[in-house]
């Protein structure tokens, strides 16, 4: 069996499925540039609990964890299988590497269902996430993914999902793309060339050393994602960066694959 790479990916907003000026063929695009996984196991910024939940439902049910939004949204259903199997075993390998963890039923949020709906629009790849710890560090996520990395040798990819920059009191929905803040690409250049150069630590560090952090990330459970991604990577990833533009000013959607080599 290929091993599988892990993926960090930025979901954006609940509207991507339906905002004809979002990037959504790039997701269908991204899902045939890796091997097809037979389950996912997803971290999203938008489940976090105070020690890591793996949700064993059977059908997760759609989350529509959003106010305000067009009815269309709410009508959006993504009836992929669970995968209770992948998410008892994540739970045992945490455990084992000291990372107390649990199981319990959950649902898939729109941080999930929105780029599994554009990735695998079937709804045929079994699915289950895994919560992650808010008040934890970048060093805490970077474990849960080391802990997480036996379940690629089982068909099983793990992929963190939120935001490489997410400060919505800095965004302007007004704003076209190209208005873009330049202290955005300073701070996803400044990422992913940590990311290329296998800095580990600094990468850690990133709330200290990366340009414009607290801007960019005020609260980093959107950021949070990545460090398990990384974690779950092999030592000699290849790193595939996928560059999806800074909408409303200060929010960048960038999508990365730590690949094997």
């Amino acid at each position: 069996m290929t091993r599988l790479p892990s993926l960090f990916l930025s979901h954006g907003a609940p509207t991507l499925p339906i905002d004809p000026s979002m990037p959504r063929a790039e997701f269908a695009a991204l899902s045939t540039q890796v091997p097809r996984p037979e389950a996912i196991l997803m971290l999203s910024a938008h489940w976090g609990t105070a020690q890591p939940l793996a949700s064993t439902a059977d059908r997760p049910e759609t989350i529509h964890d959003f106010y305000g939004f067009p009815r269309q949204l709410y009508e959006i259903q993504y009836p992929a299988p669970g995968a209770p199997d992948v998410a008892r075993r994540a739970a045992v390998l945490l455990n084992e590497h000291g990372l107390v963890a649990d199981t319990q039923s959950h649902g898939l949020d729109h941080g999930a269902w929105v780029p599994m709906l554009l990735m695998f629009p079937h709804a045929d790849v079994p699915v289950a996430q895994l919560s992650i710890q808010p008040h934890r560090d970048a060093a805490h996520h970077f474990r849960v993914g080391r802990a997480l990395r036996a379940l690629k040798d089982d068909g099983v990819m793990v992929i963190g999902s939120g935001q490489i920059t997410h400060n919505l009191r800095a965004a302007d929905f007004s704003a076209r793309p190209e208005d873009a803040d330049p202290r955005v690409l300073e701070f996803t250049d400044w990422f992913e060339t940590k990311l290329a150069a296998h800095d580990t630590d600094a990468l850690l560090d990133y709330r200290l050393q990366a340009p414009h952090a607290a801007l960019m990330h005020p609260t980093d459970e959107h950021l949070l994602p990545v460090f398990a991604a990384l974690g779950a990577a092999d030592d000699d990833y290849t790193l595939g960066i996928q560059s999806l533009g800074t909408y409303q000013k200060a929010l960048a959607m960038t999508n990365y694959v730590f690949g094997t080599a």
